[in-house]
């Protein structure tokens, strides 16, 4: 499954509000087994949300969005997926009688918008918020609160699913530019995703959807590699 991740705050692009939520979301996906190709962070700004989301639900086998939820003005996600979709913005029912029932609060005390949602679009539960989700056309909006987000996520996390990639790492104590040679032959060898990460140690990380073929790479690039002393 090809999934594609969008976050949504001006305080996101200029740095005043730190995006932990695309971080965690994609950790939560490939551990589903998903292929995460994309992320993207956009402004408060219904255009710029409609395009990228008309795009990319047609790329992607699913979409999933944080931030922007709410009824203040800056919170412009919902039009903006329902501009992508080419629908209205329109009161939910199921909104407004799940948070006037379970979430606890009166019809009175709901802030007009709080439950307009893109029609014909499932409504997903905050259950630690106030403003609900939704899924719509392989769209799956969610708040910008971590906890929030986090906690809606998990209703729908059996959604996503693809084929399990196996992962091991190996910590080498020589340069970056000294390994070339032996990643390239362990590439072209193994069945595998090689990839390397400098640092105090150059961490050395091999992917691939076959755990002995894993294994057998991870072996190979060991004893041919100078390993930190223990």
């Amino acid at each position: 499954m090809r999934v594609a991740v969008v976050t949504v705050g001006d305080e996101l692009l200029v740095g005043q509000t730190v995006d932990t939520n695309s971080t965690w979301l994609a950790e939560q996906l490939t551990d589903r087994g998903c292929t995460v190709e994309r992320i993207t962070t956009l402004p408060d700004r219904i255009t710029d949300i409609a395009e990228t989301l008309e795009t990319y639900r047609t790329a992607y086998d699913a979409v999933v969005v944080t931030g922007g939820l709410g009824p203040t003005l800056d919170d412009v996600t919902m039009a903006g997926v329902a501009a992508a979709v080419d629908c209205e913005l329109t009161h939910h029912e199921a909104a407004h009688e799940w948070l006037t029932t379970h979430g606890g609060y009166a019809a009175a005390e709901l802030d007009d918008g709080t439950t307009d949602l893109p029609a014909g679009a499932r409504m997903l539960p905050n259950e630690v918020g106030v403003a609900p989700g939704a899924v719509i056309a392989g769209i799956y909006v969610l708040p910008g609160v971590p906890d929030e987000m986090k906690a809606m996520f998990e209703s729908v996390r059996s959604e996503f699913s693809g084929q399990q990639v196996c992962t091991d790492t190996v910590v080498v104590d020589e340069p970056e530019s000294a390994l070339l040679g032996r990643l390239e032959a362990v590439d072209e060898q193994f069945d595998v995703s090689v990839g390397s990460y400098p640092g105090e140690y150059v961490r050395v990380k091999f992917s691939g959807t076959d755990s002995e073929t894993v294994a057998a790479a991870v072996d190979w690039f060991e004893a041919r590699a100078e390993l930190p002393a223990d």
